[in-house]
């Protein structure tokens, strides 16, 4: 028995390091409201802003315009929150940026798109939600 588990443990290993490198933004003790908007980040923005939120998604492949780097604390604190509910209410175009963001007022609500909003200054360390 101890035999099988000798051999299974460097894949076990390699796996839970996987596991642990690959952990959402959401990770650790937080609000369950940062909990919730890191979950529907994950669902809904990772594919052009990057698991790792910055700007780097699986979708960003041949983009003229790349994704907003939410990660970059300099580039989000100049961005108004009331700016950051506008592009994910009514989409980029709103508020003069990519047309290819779209609007997520039909599948987030109001309360979730201003929750996204103070993920979206948790993420990048820029200032505190208000």
């Amino acid at each position: 028995m101890t035999y099988r588990v000798a051999l299974l443990l460097p894949a076990v290993l390699a796996l839970g390091g996987a596991l642990i490198l690959h952990q959402p933004a959401s990770a650790g003790a937080e609000s369950p409201k940062i909990t919730a908007s890191a979950h529907l980040y994950d669902t809904y923005c990772a594919q052009c802003h990057g698991v790792q939120r910055n700007g780097k998604g699986v979708n960003t492949i041949g983009l003229s315009v790349q994704p907003r780097d939410h990660s970059d604390t300099v580039g989000m604190a100049s961005l108004p929150r009331d700016q950051m509910i506008r592009a994910i209410k009514e989409g980029g175009a709103a508020v003069n940026k990519s047309a290819l963001m779209p609007a997520w007022s039909s599948v987030l609500t109001d309360q979730q798109i201003e929750d996204m909003a103070d993920y979206l200054q948790h993420v990048c360390k820029c200032g505190q939600p208000t």
